[in-house]
């Protein structure tokens, strides 16, 4: 009975999503324009709960508490993190549910434990590995892009010094790798990473000891500028 109580359900779903599609959307994400255009927010609002009730409340009675909360919270938020389309994502956390409960299932069976647990802790599992290795929000690439920033403001700095010096009396002092760690605060390992990274990318040349900005330098440096 449960099954084809749920079957159904998903029907209802699909079908209002489907029929209501756009109208969801700008309802959900600009409300305002959605009034503008004619739409009702609030009646799109108050339909889409009423499917989410039902849902919920045939759910519950067909899996338990458990299960219904994990599913409705985590493959939506695991597929936030994977894209930033929203037929991607409706794709995405349809998936997700349906790979939780498979694996949950049989993982449920290998250890003879409850099955809406492993199922639950299946799709917590999903979530914490996207949380941490997603493409654009994970932990690992954000991480990394943090570095990376750091980076390129450090030869952002490292340039617009030399520019600011250049063809100057204490240019000559100013100019060199060890009056880095004094003038801008670095460390001496940092200043000759930074220095080294600067060089491959073509922003500046060592020429006994001194720095020198290349022509790519000196753009660098002056658009830099400008954006202050």
């Amino acid at each position: 009975v449960s099954l084809w109580v749920m079957g159904g359900i998903l029907l209802l779903n699909i079908l209002f999503i489907t029929l209501f599609y756009k109208e969801l959307k700008l309802a959900t994400f600009d409300a305002g324009l959605a009034a503008a255009l004619g739409f009702a927010p609030a009646a799109i609002h108050y339909g889409l709960m009423t499917v989410v009730s039902i849902t919920a409340v045939g759910a519950f009675d067909a899996v338990g508490s458990i299960l219904v909360v994990a599913l409705m919270i985590a493959p939506p938020v695991t597929a936030y993190l994977l894209t930033d389309s929203l037929p991607r994502m409706i794709g995405l956390s349809a998936g997700i549910g349906a790979l939780g409960a498979v694996f949950g299932f049989w993982m449920a069976r290998a250890l003879d434990a409850s099955i809406a647990g492993s199922m639950a802790t299946m799709l917590g599992i999903f979530f914490a590995l996207a949380f941490l290795f997603a493409p654009q929000r994970g932990l690992v690439a954000l991480a990394r892009r943090r570095r990376g920033q750091r980076w390129t403001f450090a030869q952002t700095a490292l340039t617009i010094h030399l520019l600011n010096h250049q063809g100057t009396a204490d240019e000559a002092e100013e100019c060199s790798v060890e009056h880095l760690t004094e003038h801008l605060r670095w460390e001496p390992e940092f200043a000759l990473h930074v220095v080294r990274q600067s060089e491959r990318a073509g922003f500046i040349e060592r020429e006994n000891g001194h720095l020198l900005l290349t022509e790519d330098g000196r753009v660098r440096a002056a658009e830099a500028i400008v954006s202050l």
